[in-house]
């Protein structure tokens, strides 16, 4: 499991989890690299079933939880900046669902 091996390796945390993301913020040329975001399908997979949701689903919400931690949010920190982590992270979830 490459996730569980990810989570070790860079947060100490021996054990599986749905999402990791790694920041870079480089510029490049007008471009702001964010960073990169690992998701583990299979834990999607898994959670969406639990959820009673479609696995794309689960997917999209991973990635805005990984964008979120990108941005320089931090949930882990407890309570004024989990606030706004999860206020940002429901705000981008809304805004997805709306047609273009």
């Amino acid at each position: 499991m490459q996730i569980k091996r990810l989570n070790k390796l860079y947060r100490n945390k021996d054990k599986p989890t749905d999402v990791l993301s790694f920041p870079i913020g480089e510029k490049v040329e007008d471009w702001l690299i964010l960073g990169d975001i690992v998701i583990s399908v299979d834990t999607a997979r898994r959670q969406a079933q639990e959820l009673g949701h479609s696995l794309e689903e689960e997917l999209k919400r991973l990635l805005v939880h990984g964008l979120v931690h990108l941005l320089g949010y931090d949930h882990e920190l407890g309570g004024e900046e989990e606030k706004k982590f999860f206020e940002l992270e429901e705000f981008v979830l809304r805004r997805l669902q709306k047609p273009l």
